[in-house]
């Protein structure tokens, strides 16, 4: 049976609540503290489509580092030129759905304009929510058909689109376990996990620069990382006693800079730990998102560097309003085209295809 279109609103007016619905997803979302239009933030966000001979398409650009020595003095210059090199990778993009839809004028005492209010504040809930989770997994190398804790999502269609398809395994540069007595070895869900400890951060990092993994230019020139676990994780930290120590001594005596910022984040050593609950999670003896069963309860900490996601995040979401059953239900729809996608590029030092900016490494909370 079709249905008729009797949307109440003008077209600006529809554009005022798409705009306030994706303030409040802007708001509520996570990843949006991490991202920036150029090569120099952690999640690159690409607003507008690249014309090519395969039509439109949103284009991330990885530069890489100059190799050769050039040349000293007065010797010849012209045909010794080094070619900058430079990848560059399509993010496919869809859109995500969702809608809201009253029982009808009897069952629903709230006013239309109630309505719209509450379905814009838990519609722009719903897709920041979703979106910090697809940006988690993408990172991580989970695939769309699982939650973050790696357990199947009952009822889905997240992992049909068309950007699901990108979502790869982490690269086995990039991928470790925290070992205590062998320290970071090859990642395996199923393999040797133990709970982090300061030394942990300290190799990581380590590791990272060891790699190339390019991190985020601060105000003072120096390259910072951003690292994120989850709660459970933080509170094994905070109770290490190396951590601790170091937090206490790391940071200047002042009143501007306080040790815990807020209960989640603690800026140190060039290092910014993040807690959050949709960093993907996994318990022990629980099979975790078709990599195996999880020998450990913990998490994948994951340390980023520049660069080490790209979001096309393509205009406002669209906001669409219907009358059904001759006007006795009232519902709303938005739509958001997105996409995502974890860079990969040729690393000379690993001498293969590695995961651009990230180290995923499996950690044990318990």
């Amino acid at each position: 049976m079709a249905l008729t279109n009797f949307a109440k609103l003008t077209t600006e007016q529809k554009t005022v609540w798409s705009r306030d619905l994706w303030k409040v997803a802007r708001n509520n979302a996570f990843l949006t503290k991490f991202l920036g239009t150029g090569n120099n933030a952690m999640i690159q966000r690409i607003t507008e489509l690249s014309k090519g001979e395969k039509g439109a398409r949103a284009v991330l650009t990885l530069l890489t580092d100059l190799e050769d020595d050039g040349i000293a003095g007065d010797n010849q210059m012209e045909g010794q030129e080094e070619k900058i090199r430079a990848f560059d990778r399509t993010i496919r993009i869809d859109q995500m759905r969702h809608a809201n839809r009253t029982t009808g004028k009897m069952a629903d005492q709230r006013s239309i304009v109630n309505f719209r209010e509450n379905s814009r504040d838990v519609l722009g809930y719903w897709l920041a929510d979703r979106l910090d989770q697809l940006a988690f997994q993408t990172l991580a190398g989970i695939g769309y058909q699982y939650k973050p804790d790696g357990t199947s999502r009952s009822s889905t269609t997240l992992n049909t689109l068309d950007f699901a398809a990108d979502v790869i395994a982490p690269s086995s540069g990039r991928y470790r376990n925290w070992d205590t007595t062998n320290g970071l070895v090859a990642g395996s869900i199923t393999g040797t996990i133990n709970v982090p400890t300061w030394e942990t951060i300290i190799q990581l990092k380590a590791f990272a620069k060891d790699n190339y993994i390019r991190g985020i230019r601060a105000g003072n020139g120096e390259e910072m990382y951003h690292l994120f676990v989850t709660p459970s994780v933080m509170a094994k930290l905070k109770m290490d006693s190396d951590y601790l120590a170091a937090a206490r001594n790391a940071l200047p005596r002042s009143k501007s800079n306080e040790l815990w910022q807020g209960t989640s984040t603690l800026l140190i050593d060039g290092l910014v730990v993040h807690e959050y609950r949709h960093v993907p999670h996994f318990t022990s003896g629980v099979g975790f998102a078709g990599e195996g069963t999880a020998s450990a309860t913990g998490c994948t900490m994951l340390m980023c560097g520049a660069q080490a996601l790209a979001m096309a995040d393509l205009g406002n979401p669209d906001w669409v309003e219907k009358e059904f059953d001759y006007d006795n239900q009232h519902g709303i729809s938005v739509s958001k085209i997105v996409g995502f996608l974890k860079p990969k590029w040729y690393s000379a030092v690993a001498g293969a295809d590695e995961d651009f900016g990230i180290v995923r490494v499996n950690v044990a909370s318990a």
